[in-house]
């Protein structure tokens, strides 16, 4: 109750507090000026440009092989957590004494970071938009089917706004434990950085950081779009071109007619079964032929002679058939480098994006408890 004086009468005046849905909205309202009038819708065009930067690198490399299917999922990963930590990493720490003293005059912290995430997800969402629509007209192809919705492009979509929320609600508790925006800026390298290295998809980790990689976004992140990539269907390209590469290399052996023959009636190589499976005449193949040779006295009586060739990379390849050797180590290299956590399915993808959303309540639930405390601040 407080007294105030008119007329010289005194009356009592009851001071009364909006409730908590009130509040979100006020502060939603304040949070839409600040936008338009203190410059924060130029997060858009920095995020156009990112996206421009990073599309026009990985639109030939995106969906073609699994190289190529990681390190662009990779870059439209740290693109979206860039656009999330940057759109909340001052928001707090930069009113920090309006916080502390409408917190004293009857501000609810859960109303003000309620409101925060209503502001942060529709930026994060414009955002989004900006980054597919970008990304899509320098050349990178989202068109197809997906997995969860109708459309990739819509898929990607999702992700993409998943992963910058959550970056945002993190980097928005980040700026609720600094005090200052220079604190704050000059912590976020380094969550950058832990979120860059413990991803767990583009660097070998040893075994001890496999409890830490769960606990960044950029994992699960990884995943996701790998998955909707469909990394493990694509072709493995390192190999044949390292082995293209070297077209002009000499290469010499040494072998006996014995080591020779037995290499030939290897049928588990394919391109030895297909050689063998070549028709001389009518029911007779060249399997047929290298066999009765083998068996010949004149054969065994010359296994062990040896004999010595040199070639190059290059005319063996043209020997052997070029296509079938790049077909050879493209497929089967890429069928032992698939992972599990990378299938492309309805259920990984629906699991990661509730990893994801899971990030956004706890930073969200984190940043309240944070501020709850604001009133004992020292500065």
């Amino acid at each position: 109750m407080s007294e105030l004086v008119a007329g010289g009468r005194k009356r009592s005046l009851k001071i009364r507090h909006r409730g908590r849905s009130a509040q979100v909205w006020i502060y939603l309202g304040k949070m839409l000026r600040m936008f338009i009038y203190q410059n924060d819708w130029k997060v858009l065009p920095m995020a156009a440009l990112i996206a421009g930067l990073v599309g026009m690198v990985i639109q030939k490399r995106l969906f073609v092989n699994m190289e190529g299917t990681l390190m662009g999922s990779f870059a439209l990963v740290m693109v979206c957590i860039w656009n999330g930590c940057f759109n909340s990493i001052q928001v707090i720490c930069r009113e920090r004494d309006v916080i502390k003293r409408e917190h004293r005059s009857g501000m609810h912290i859960s109303s003000y970071i309620c409101a925060h995430m209503i502001y942060q997800a529709l930026l994060c969402l414009l955002q989004t938009v900006v980054t597919v629509y970008i990304t899509s007209m320098v050349g990178v192809r989202y068109s197809g089917p997906g997995l969860v919705t109708p459309f990739k492009i819509v898929d990607f979509g999702i992700s993409m706004f998943l992963i910058a929320y959550a970056s945002d609600m993190m980097a928005l508790w980040v700026s609720t434990l600094a005090k200052t925006t220079t604190t704050a800026m000059t912590i976020m390298p380094f969550v950058l950085i832990f979120q860059l290295v413990f991803s767990g998809g583009m660097m070998s980790l040893p075994a001890w950081t496999k409890s830490i990689t769960p606990l960044t976004i950029s994992n699960p992140a990884l995943k996701v779009l790998t998955a909707q990539s469909d990394y493990n269907s694509r072709p493995v390209m390192t190999v044949w071109n390292t082995v293209n590469g070297m077209r002009d290399q000499d290469v010499s052996a040494t072998v006996t007619l014995g080591q020779a023959m037995e290499l030939l009636k290897n049928e588990d190589n394919p391109i030895i079964a297909e050689f063998r499976a070549m028709e001389l005449s009518e029911g007779v193949t060249l399997g047929n032929m290298l066999d009765l040779a083998a068996e010949s006295p004149d054969f065994q009586a010359r296994r062990e002679e040896s004999y010595t060739f040199s070639s190059t990379v290059g005319a063996l390849m043209d020997m052997i058939g070029e296509d079938r050797v790049k077909d050879l180590l493209q497929n089967r290299i890429a069928a032992a480098s698939q992972i599990p956590d990378y299938e492309y399915s309805r259920g990984n993808v629906a699991g990661y994006w509730l990893q994801l959303f899971l990030f956004v309540i706890v930073f969200a639930a984190l940043s309240t408890i944070t501020l709850e405390f604001i009133d004992k601040d020292k500065r």
